[in-house]
């Protein structure tokens, strides 16, 4: 195998720090086809790193961490009520059930959330973004909108469809998995 093999689609497009260790990778013998999936996993997580950067501040100023920042944009996306079971919120927002939990508290104890009782089941309740909550969400969603344009700002648009279209694909075969 080439070390170059693989590097082509680069098209002499200019390096990053992935590509330094893509070529680590080939230098120890690991298909072309890994090589490829690492490299997705390596700058997809990346992207979402800078993001969170970007968003982390805006965030503080608001008085909310990223964690507390998907709950209530799960709760958003759900349209007035703006309710859903913590169970619900566990598998929307890629929390674990401990997680949600301590979310949970600190957003009810900001104002944002409430809980009320489930009158089809004793034994659930319902989560709720509060009108605090809801116009909280909304600046963090500007923020994050923000944030989003900032660190992608020189990224021509057509490129980010083209990536978002491949990252789509993907998810579509492997999203539906779960692991431990």
């Amino acid at each position: 195998m080439q070390a170059d093999e693989g590097a082509g689609k680069n098209d002499g497009a200019g390096r990053d720090d992935i590509d330094v260790v893509a070529e680590a990778w080939r230098r120890d013998g690991m298909s072309e086809p890994l090589i490829a999936m690492l490299e997705v996993g390596k700058r997809a997580g990346r992207i979402a790193m800078l993001v969170q950067q970007a968003l982390r501040g805006p965030l503080a100023e608001l008085g909310l961490t990223y964690a507390e920042f998907e709950v209530l944009t799960v709760l958003r996306r759900e349209g007035e009520p703006y309710r859903l079971r913590p169970s619900e919120l566990t598998r929307s927002a890629f929390l674990t059930s401990g997680g949600t939990s301590n979310v949970l508290q600190r957003l009810q104890k900001a104002g944002h959330v409430e809980r009320e009782a489930n009158a089809g089941d004793a034994r659930s309740r319902f989560v709720q973004l509060t009108a605090d909550g809801l116009r909280i969400t909304e600046q963090a969603l500007a923020a994050s909108a923000a944030a989003h344009e900032e660190v992608m700002a020189r990224v021509p648009s057509e490129e980010i469809r083209d990536a978002a279209d491949a990252l789509r694909e993907i998810l579509l075969v492997i999203g539906s998995r779960r692991f431990r």
